[in-house]
């Protein structure tokens, strides 16, 4: 009787894990070459895509089938730039006093989830406090519903600089924060701040390279690194496999950080000419964050939104993005969908989508940015970022076709991470 029961719990179990999950789509966008594919079934099994196959085939009893016939289906979407520990708020600056560690740890579980029913189900954070790593962390275990996240840990800049964490405090509490803590002032420091992050878990290594708009500091564009210390930033990442970004509003920063070997510029505010022909010579990638510019522009109206040195920065910064971006696309410069959530709403990422595409980009090279393209520079091309055999299952689907309305990638109506539904 004992061996009976062993052999139906062992054939229970392996029914269990031999189900499989048929997505019955009427529209696939086919992100590498832009074609519509219809009338496929996409086979699911475990975490992956096990075929795409024509016609809505069927499985066993015991398989799944989802019903996307009237919807259009895609790869999940990749963001490169957000902030996942926190939000943009009027109560943002005083939270830094206020709040612990588990504080932020427990918001960035809404965060987290926000953004994954949005649709992307892979990210980039570029610096928090080191939350973002156990987040990170969790959400590979499954504790935390989110998206897959590649992460800076805390993001390294200069004394001073944009990402000095004690900018804007009493010369009492200021102290002299070191590589550990993100700062540095030398190439020595650099290579210090970079393998410490390794250290920390972080995946991905982010630089302040000039100032910038939300920093409690006078300026929004000065340089704040020597070529020096950024090579010895980039060279030390690379032994160690990471990929590197650099926040930059102001020119010269921009050169230096794309000459010193920096692979991705977030933002890009006020790229010259110049500036974009090196960013095409060294094969770099601008990751405009467009919605980012708009919202700091539009939330610097509000009388006590942001503190009057931020504000006025804000003003004069956030409107200029997106014009930057038609011209930088229009050069020919490389691009890569990232939108630097967290300075507006988390799960409104999609928003980017809109702005790209009114500056001028089409809708299909905008979802490549948001795919292929963000999968190949995480080193993950061939798992991530398309809908093929072998690539991991992350599968979204909207209502209606974004090359006629770019509006709908805003309603993005199931979600699959690694083969599991958490949005049908």
């Amino acid at each position: 009787m004992k061996n009976r029961f062993l052999l139906l719990l062992l054939f229970s179990v392996s029914i269990l894990s031999a189900q499989k999950t048929y997505l019955h789509c009427g529209t696939i966008i086919d992100v590498e070459t832009g074609k519509l594919l219809r009338e496929k079934t996409i086979v699911v099994s475990g975490n992956k895509i096990e075929a795409v196959e024509d016609g809505y085939t069927q499985g066993g009893a015991a398989d799944m089938v989802v019903d996307l016939k009237q919807k259009t289906v895609l790869p999940g979407f990749i963001d490169m730039h957000v902030h996942i520990e926190g939000q943009s708020s009027p109560t943002t600056y005083i939270e830094r006093f206020t709040l612990n560690d588990v504080d932020v740890a427990f918001q960035s579980t809404v965060y987290a989830k926000n953004t994954l029913m949005a649709g992307f189900t892979t990210v980039r954070d570029l610096g928090g406090s080191g939350v973002n790593i156990a987040l990170k962390k969790a959400i590979a275990k499954g504790t935390v519903v989110g998206p897959r996240i590649f992460t800076a840990g805390k993001a390294i800049g200069t004394t001073g600089g944009h990402a000095d964490p004690t900018n804007g405090r009493r010369w009492d509490e200021m102290g002299d924060p070191g590589p550990k803590e993100g700062v540095v002032n030398s190439p020595e420091d650099g290579r210090k701040a970079v393998r410490q992050r390794y250290k920390d878990g972080a995946d991905v290594i982010k630089i302040t390279a000039t100032g910038g708009v939300l920093s409690v500091a006078k300026s929004g564009q000065n340089p704040q690194f020597t070529i020096e210390e950024i090579k010895a930033i980039t060279e030390t990442a690379k032994d160690y496999g990471m990929l590197t970004a650099a926040h930059a509003h102001g020119d010269e920063g921009m050169q230096r950080a794309i000459k010193g070997g920096i692979k991705t510029i977030e933002h890009g505010t006020l790229m010259s000419e110049k500036t974009m022909e090196l960013m095409k010579q060294y094969n770099a990638y601008l990751v405009p964050t467009i919605t980012a510019g708009k919202e700091v522009t539009e939330n610097a109206k509000k009388p006590g939104y942001f503190p009057a040195v931020v504000a006025k920065k804000a003003s004069e910064i956030g409107p200029k993005i997106q014009s930057m971006f038609e011209r930088a696309y229009k050069k020919g410069v490389p691009i890569a969908f990232g939108t630097d959530a967290g300075v507006f709403p988390h799960g409104e990422n999609a928003r980017e989508f809109v702005y790209m595409v009114e500056a001028g980009m089409p809708v299909m090279e905008a979802l490549k940015s948001a795919t292929v393209t963000n999968a190949e520079l995480l080193g993950m091309g061939d798992e991530l970022g398309q809908l093929k055999a072998g690539f991991l299952a992350d599968i979204i689907a909207v209502q209606g076709n974004p090359a006629d309305s770019v509006e709908v990638l805003k309603n993005v109506v199931f979600v699959m991470k690694e083969g599991k539904v958490y949005k049908k």
